[in-house]
């Protein structure tokens, strides 16, 4: 899932208009596009019949997305065409490992966080990923995986509709930007176009990971109402 931020009321609208725009997109014949972007996966504790311990891709935003004490969240940036496709952490979501040094405390929980920077074929021009990090949240028993992240990686930089752009400064610039197929950056999708690239050859980001944004904007903008309403 791409990964959207929790935020004030007054970001409802762009995020919403988002999601139409992008529905929109997907109407059209589908192609494999790449995306360079930010995901966001669930880890998926050892089962007792021996399955160790896995991620599945998110099925919702992490400004809404509120995980357990006990609970791992992991960010993998990567190019791909729809979240099928998609590579998750190549760390494991180990809560133990992650958190056996972090003691618990009344009022907060811990959440293990997972963050893979990617490969180098994966970044963006004249960007090398740094080394994958592990942390160990302590937060608010409410708080969610955004929160959690933010509290162990900033900074976080994030574009006008909310969307995860950037991690503890990776990468410098741009934000889920469409990947030719020589592995650069491509024209971002423009309102009203025929094709994801604004050209008219009927191309488009997949019906995977389109629904995968569209929900992911909405799920953000009712996070972030649902939370000015708590403030208010």
């Amino acid at each position: 899932m791409r990964v959207l931020r929790q935020g004030p009321t007054r970001r409802v609208a762009g995020p919403l208009l988002l999601a139409g725009v992008v529905a929109g997109l997907g109407a059209g014949p589908a192609q494999a596009q790449e995306y360079r972007y930010w995901s966001f996966w669930d880890g998926r504790p050892a089962t007792a019949g021996g399955a160790g311990a896995s991620w599945g891709y998110a099925t919702e935003g992490p400004g809404t997305a509120r995980p357990a004490d006990g609970g791992v969240v992991g960010f993998r940036f990567t190019v791909s065409t729809d979240s099928a496709k998609a590579a998750g952490p190549r760390i494991a979501p180990d809560f133990a490992a992650l958190c056996e040094r972090t003691p618990t405390k009344p009022g907060s929980k811990r959440v293990g966080v997972v963050i893979d920077f990617g490969t180098a074929a994966d970044a963006p021009p004249d960007e090398r990923p740094p080394a994958g990090r592990t942390a160990c949240a302590q937060v608010p028993t409410d708080a969610s995986a955004g929160e959690a992240l933010a509290a162990v990686a900033k900074p976080l930089r994030y574009d006008a509709n909310a969307l995860l752009c950037g991690i503890a400064g990776y990468p410098r610039s741009g934000c889920a930007e469409q990947v030719d197929g020589g592995g650069t950056a491509a024209a971002k999708p423009t309102p009203g176009a025929t094709g994801a690239a604004g050209g008219d050859d009927g191309g488009g980001p997949s019906a995977g990971l389109i629904g995968g944004i569209a929900a992911v904007v909405v799920l953000g903008a009712a996070g972030a109402w649902q939370a000015r309403r708590r403030r208010g």
